[in-house]
């Protein structure tokens, strides 16, 4: 399916935003349009990189399985996120759907050209590629030597800022990317200690849960000390 520019719902979050409606034209002819369902696979590692994207709708994990089959979620990729390994021959981790998802696909090539004639993508493309590390090491540093109140606290906020346009404010309302085994993966956790965790926070007014996967954040304040 071919790009759809004018209507992405990232448009001014991505690493293109830097591009003018000319450049951004260009660059999508050479890009189509991918969806995919919960669970399934976009790159696994050992693929050889050739593909990159950016992330539209939905969420994905960067995982990978150690030698006695247990998986090890490294980094989440929200939104105007971008994956794929541009400077690697070979892909080092899986990056899996969480979600059902809708993402922008280039091959690696079209993406080098790009930027060889704009420098401002390259500058943008590095700017992301911090911030998500910046982040990432952040959740990792949760499942460090915290309670679980710090750990499931800290990860709802890094949720709401994840799922928010602005850098600056998280949103109220958010589904969570994660089940709450997957939650206990990345923090350490058993599933009924996030499961406990969850139940204390919205007992104490901290949040309220909506339907399966929904959380709406009632009281920031609640959570901070805990973040």
């Amino acid at each position: 399916m071919s790009l759809a520019c004018a209507t992405c719902p990232v448009r001014e979050q991505a690493a293109c935003s830097v591009l003018n409606d000319n450049e951004r034209e260009q660059l999508a002819r050479s890009g189509r349009t991918r969806k995919l369902k919960r669970g399934e696979v976009l790159f696994a590692a050992g693929d050889d990189a050739q593909t990159c994207a950016t992330l539209q709708t939905g969420a994905l994990k960067i995982s990978q399985t150690d030698a006695n089959g247990e998986e090890h979620i490294l980094a989440l990729v929200h939104p105007a996120g971008f994956v794929g390994e541009l400077f690697q021959p070979f892909m080092q981790s899986d990056v899996i759907a969480l979600t059902d998802c809708e993402l922008c696909l280039f091959s690696g090539t079209s993406i080098d050209q790009t930027i060889g004639q704009h420098p401002e993508l390259a500058k943008a493309l590095l700017r992301r590629s911090q911030e998500d590390l910046h982040a990432s090491r952040a959740l990792l540093a949760l499942a460090g030597n915290h309670s679980a109140a710090h750990k499931v606290g800290g990860l709802l906020m890094a949720f709401a800022h994840a799922a928010s346009d602005s850098p600056c404010h998280p949103v109220s309302s958010f589904q969570l990317p994660l089940n709450r085994g997957e939650i206990g993966n990345m923090l350490g956790l058993a599933i009924e200690t996030v499961s406990r965790q969850l139940s204390r926070f919205e007992q104490e007014g901290a949040i309220r849960r909506t339907g399966q996967r929904g959380i709406e954040i009632l009281d920031p304040a609640l959570l901070a000390p805990a973040a």
